[in-house]
């Protein structure tokens, strides 16, 4: 498995069934760049699967950083793909929303046209790519607005804000699904134990919410919780109000419907997933 240092890693190895031995690799322990690392690990382990949660994320710097985002999102993907392939190892690769352009009306199918809008999403749909033209049964798991406990996202930089801040600014016309890491990586493991049929899935909690909606329910959350001692003001905010250096799909939702058909992983709505995870949090 690789990436195990990020947060959708992290629950993987915190979720996998006991029959199967995991063997974890960081990005200091195994940077999947590096080609030549790459090829000598699969061929002496030979994994029956290989889990690639690995990638750069960093959405506006890879507007300044085109070849690195591609290098690893990439270039990377398919060096990874071919390495199973050789060691009759299957893929499965993690992806995201952001393959989509955000004008459809209605949540985005698997097998719909993608046209991404930014470096970053150019990077990780092109990566898509080599992995299904491998021949290794590749899996690509499209994903969208991952949180956990751990990690750099969206409820633990809210969560900080609303302590430092009087008033928080929160964008409330792009609509997607919030997602806890920790349901995504059950639904990973299930497409592993069911030997999925290699294609692209999508995987999110139910339900759509605005950035702001998401902003809304968090801190409300956290004040149940007493992980926030006093309430600040949200402010919804428009996407013009709030300019990046990549653009971002006004809408990514993600049609679940064919995954969740095959998994045995219970689909819920974000908003209990987000209670599970600051009750974790809490604990910690």
């Amino acid at each position: 498995m690789l990436g195990a240092g990020g947060q959708l890693g992290q629950a993987l190895a915190r979720t996998a069934p006991s029959r199967h031995e995991v063997i974890a690799r960081t990005r200091a322990e195994l940077d999947i760049a590096d080609a030549a690392a790459v090829r000598r690990e699969s061929a002496e382990l030979r994994p029956d699967w290989i889990l690639n949660a690995a990638a750069y994320t960093q959405v506006d710097r890879a507007e300044d950083e085109p070849a690195r985002a591609a290098a690893i999102n990439d270039a990377a993907v398919g060096t990874l793909a071919q390495a199973a392939a050789s060691a009759s190892s299957r893929l499965v690769h993690l992806s995201t929303d952001f393959v989509f352009d955000g004008a459809a009306n209605r949540a985005y199918r698997p097998d719909d046209a993608t046209r991404p809008l930014s470096v970053y999403g150019t990077s990780k749909r092109d990566g898509e790519i080599r992995a299904l033209e491998a021949d290794c049964g590749a899996i690509v798991l499209r994903t969208a607005w991952v949180y956990a406990c751990a990690g750099r996202n969206f409820v633990l930089t809210m969560l900080r804000l609303m302590r430092e801040r009087e008033q928080v600014r929160v964008v409330s016309d792009q609509i997607g699904t919030p997602t806890w890491a920790r349901g995504l990586a059950c639904a990973v493991w299930d497409l592993v134990d069911g030997a999925a049929p290699s294609g692209i899935y999508h995987w999110t909690d139910l339900g759509v919410a605005s950035w702001y909606d998401f902003a809304v329910a968090i801190q409300d959350e956290a004040l149940e919780r007493g992980l926030l001692q006093r309430a600040a003001s949200i402010e919804p905010i428009g996407t013009a109000e709030y300019p990046t250096r990549a653009r971002r799909p006004a809408f990514s939702v993600l049609d679940t419907s064919a995954t969740r058909e095959r998994v045995t992983t219970p689909a819920l709505h974000w908003r209990h997933h987000l209670r599970m995870m600051l009750d974790e949090l809490r604990t910690e």
